[in-house]
C-alpha cells in the first residue's frame, strides 16, 4: 500500500492522501492556514476553561450523537467545494451568525485530519475578521480517544 500511496501522491500533486474505509481521502494540511492557530487537545481544554467557544463543524446528526462537552453545533454543510487548501468557500454554507463576537477565542473541530469542515470553517472565519481562530485538526476522534469529557 505504501508504494501505491506514493505513486498516487506523485500523480495527483494534491498533497497527502490516506486510506479511510478502503477509499483514498485527501488529508487536510498539517499546518494552520493564515490567521489560524493549530491546537492540540490540551490547548483546547485550556482555551475552553478560559471561555473559548468550541465549534463542532460536523453535520448536526453527528453532533447529536456525541460531541465535546460544551461545544456548539455550527455545521459546515453542505460542503460542495474541493477538499483542497485552495477551496472556493462560495460553494459551501457556514452560518457565522452564532459566532457574532469576532474578538472571542473560537476552536473549530470535526472528524480528524481527513475531515475538511473545520479547516474550511477556520479559513472562512479568519478571512471574515475573526481575530482568535483555533483549529483542532485531530478533532473529536482524538478527544474521545483521550477519554476527555463528551456529551
Amino acid at each position: 500500500m505504501n508504494a501505491l500511496k506514493h505513486l498516487l501522491l506523485a500523480i495527483s500533486g494534491f498533497g497527502l492522501l490516506s486510506v479511510a474505509g478502503g477509499a483514498l481521502a485527501q488529508e487536510t494540511p498539517t499546518a494552520a492556514p493564515a490567521g489560524v492557530k493549530l491546537v492540540e487537545a490540551k490547548a483546547v481544554q485550556d482555551l475552553q476553561a478560559k471561555g473559548a467557544v468550541l465549534v463542532d463543524t460536523r453535520k448536526a446528526s453527528e453532533f447529536s450523537e456525541a460531541t465535546i462537552k460544551g461545544a456548539i453545533s455550527v455545521p459546515y454543510d453542505p460542503e460542495k467545494s474541493a477538499k483542497d487548501a485552495g477551496f472556493d468557500a462560495s460553494q459551501d454554507k457556514f452560518d457565522m451568525s452564532k459566532l457574532a463576537d469576532k474578538n472571542k477565542e473560537v476552536v473549530l473541530f470535526c472528524n480528524s485530519g481527513t475531515c475538511w469542515k473545520s479547516y474550511k470553517a477556520a479559513v472562512v472565519l479568519a478571512k471574515n475578521g475573526y481575530k482568535h481562530v483555533n483549529w483542532y485538526r485531530n478533532g473529536f476522534p482524538d478527544w474521545k480517544a483521550r477519554k476527555l469529557p463528551t456529551e
